[in-house]
């Protein structure tokens, strides 16, 4: 793992126990919704979820499906086990870096992530993971918050990322559309209920 992942990956392992109280209220207001909506999109039996975190979409599992989540960093994976045998959710959860994913090719249907890459170092180098890993006709479904098109609110938030970045490991200057439209997918839709910041992406291989 290289030294800009290892930086990220202590940041999350630090904050990981108090996650889901520092984003109670976005969580409940926004990302809730928006997770739904992502779900709502998965097809096929094996499901890939990417950046699993401490198990937030563990409600929107389709019953059915074979779901394999990982994440890199061992404390979030800790309480997403801790939610897992909670909640009795059926889902294989694995340490794994998104970088460089431990799977073989073309073994996924559907290959979903949500609010993932705004954390990885290398996000294209990531996004070609999901592509390898992702079945021929199988797609990629990625929830993300984005860099605003707005100039003004672009121009504070470029300013502000660097001690967002440090705070929480998390970058709010990406453009995760145009990052995926740099993968060889044969289509790549935006949903139109996306908002300016938030972009529900979906990419087929």
């Amino acid at each position: 793992m290289k030294p800009d992942s290892i930086t990220i990956r202590k940041r999350y392992d630090r904050i990981a126990p108090y996650f889901e109280g520092m984003e109670a209220i976005i969580e409940g207001l926004f990302f809730k919704n928006w997770r739904k909506k992502c779900w709502e999109k998965v097809e096929g039996h094996h499901i890939l979820e990417v950046g699993v975190g401490t198990g937030k979409n563990f409600d929107s599992y389709p019953k059915d499906a074979r779901i394999t989540a990982i994440d890199f960093s061992e404390q979030m994976l800790k309480q997403a086990k801790q939610k897992r045998e909670k909640k009795q959710i059926n889902v294989e959860l694995e340490l794994m870096d998104v970088q460089s994913l431990c799977f073989a090719d073309n073994s996924f249907d559907t290959v979903i992530a949500s609010f993932v890459f705004c954390s990885v170092p290398s996000p294209v180098k990531g996004l070609k993971e999901l592509y390898r890993v992702c079945k021929p006709g199988g797609q990629v479904i990625l929830l993300e918050h984005v860099l605003s098109s707005n100039r003004v609110l672009a121009v504070l938030m470029k300013l502000l990322n660097p001690l967002v970045v440090a705070l929480v490991g998390a970058n709010i200057n990406r453009d995760t559309v145009k990052n995926v439209k740099a993968c060889p997918f044969s289509s790549v839709h935006v949903d139109q209920r996306s908002s300016d910041l938030i972009k529900l992406i979906e990419a087929r291989k």
